[in-house]
């Protein structure tokens, strides 16, 4: 379910200190035919998030961060607020992530609005979406 992949960060432009990055998979019986990204919440707001969600995908966690399975491209659009963390191919600085919550369907994932609008409100930011969303042309 996690893959592990080597990384190393840059502090100050001069040294670098090794960090893990693992790539954060669905279980085999969870089929994510749509792809995967993931959103990072600081671990301080992981049950709050679990409990207002209406529909909760795979969600992963280590000691500093839990991490939701989202379709990928969920970032379309979207300015994720800070301090939440889009991960491209759910590749994810971590330390030993385990699956913590396992959806009651077939679906891996967390729906991304209600994510990315329960992440605005913890974080006191005004949804940002992109000019132009829902005009036609």
């Amino acid at each position: 379910m996690v893959r592990r992949l080597s990384a190393r960060l840059c502090w100050s432009g001069r040294d670098t200190v090794p960090v893990e990055t693992v790539t954060l998979t669905p279980p085999p019986a969870l089929s994510p035919t749509l792809g995967c990204d993931a959103v990072g919440i600081p671990a301080r707001h992981g049950f709050r998030l679990l409990g207002h969600l209406p529909r909760k995908g795979c969600v992963f966690a280590d000691t500093h961060w839990w991490w939701w399975i989202v379709p990928a491209g969920s970032d379309a659009e979207l300015t994720w607020p800070l301090p939440a963390h889009y991960a491209k191919g759910a590749r994810v600085p971590a330390t030993d992530p385990q699956l913590i919550h396992w959806p009651d369907d077939g679906s891996p994932y967390t729906p991304p609005i209600p994510l990315y609008l329960m992440a605005c409100q913890l974080t006191g930011t005004a949804p940002r979406w992109a000019v132009g969303i829902g005009r036609h042309a």
